[in-house]
């Protein structure tokens, strides 16, 4: 019975409330979806062809890159067939897929900061031993641990989820898989998943959120200890992208998720979902290439070669 009922899969109704809207609302996310893949695209590129970059701070600017990437392209090309074509129907195998890839991602995204923030701590605090203390091994197997950890995390409330019976209705008043509503739409207890699914997500976001504010407490210590104002400004300008994209990306996912299922609002949930599935990884190349001199240098070289070749 529990087979029949989730083979049939489920309705996404994505922004369905607004029916005159859809096109002008497939052509916004359209370019959001095009300038995001753009922006990522051209930091890996850039950054893979300048050895000058080979650092560890833009070796997890890439791994940061490729993150946006794969989360963007997680929910928004299904919105935009829901959008054009009214393809609303998702299997209930790729609605499973489609949430542990986007707790996976969202997983590496913290973990990723976190390994960010703690670069910059060692380059600001103890810039002498930077290049020492962030070799190439050490930078490989923080980026190893990242990706086993975002992969092992999601497994166990994914399959405890995908073995749940849904009875209550197949429609999902969202643009994609999103665990709260999944819990509320099965007709068993789901006290227990949601409990482990809170304990998992603190294991990840807590100890994330204090390494950051523990790095930024030391890194702002060191910066005031700068006697000219000249170092206290190159100092913080380097910290400055990456706070801006933490305070973002913390921001929109404990404002949506830091609630009992119970208290899920679809009205709230689905702006504050599309400022971290789709605006954080259009938004992220941006304040990295705008605030990076060394990105922005090597870009507008690289136009100015490609116009003088043409010409």
């Amino acid at each position: 019975m529990q087979e029949n009922q989730n083979s049939s899969g489920f309705i996404l109704q994505g922004f369905s409330d607004y029916p005159d809207m859809q096109i002008p609302l497939f052509c916004l996310f359209l370019l959001i979806y095009l300038l995001t893949l753009q922006g990522n695209v051209l930091i890996l590129i850039v950054i893979y062809q300048t050895s000058s970059l080979h650092i560890p701070m833009y070796f997890f600017l890439c791994n940061l890159a490729f993150i946006d990437l794969c989360a963007a392209s997680v929910s928004q090309p299904k919105l935009l067939s829901i959008l054009l074509r009214g393809d609303s129907v998702i299997t209930f195998g790729s609605c499973m897929i489609q949430m542990y890839c986007f707790t996976t991602l969202t997983c590496a995204e913290f973990v990723s900061l976190t390994v960010m923030a703690y670069d910059r701590y060692v380059a600001i605090c103890n810039p002498l031993s930077y290049l020492v203390v962030m070799n190439k091994r050490v930078c490989v197997i923080l980026l190893i641990m990242c990706w086993i950890f975002s992969f092992v995390e999601p497994m166990s409330h994914t399959l405890l989820i995908s073995h749940l019976p849904f009875c209550k209705s197949r429609i999902i008043d969202h643009f994609f898989c999103d665990l709260s509503i999944l819990l509320n739409l099965s007709c068993a207890n789901t006290a227990s998943i949601e409990l482990l699914t809170y304990i998992l997500g603190s294991l990840v976001g807590l100890p994330a959120f204090a390494l950051i504010i523990a790095s930024y407490t030391y890194i702002i210590s060191a910066i005031l200890k700068i006697h000219s104002a000249t170092g206290r400004k190159k100092a913080f300008t380097t910290c400055t992208s990456h706070l801006t994209v933490v305070i973002v990306f913390y921001g929109t996912i404990l404002i949506t998720y830091m609630q009992p299922t119970s208290q899920y609002s679809s009205t709230l949930s689905k702006p504050f979902s599309f400022l971290y599935t789709a605006l954080v990884p259009l938004i992220n190349p941006f304040i990295y290439t705008l605030r990076s001199k060394d990105i922005k240098h090597q870009i507008s070289n690289k136009i100015r070669f490609k116009s003088g070749h043409n010409q």
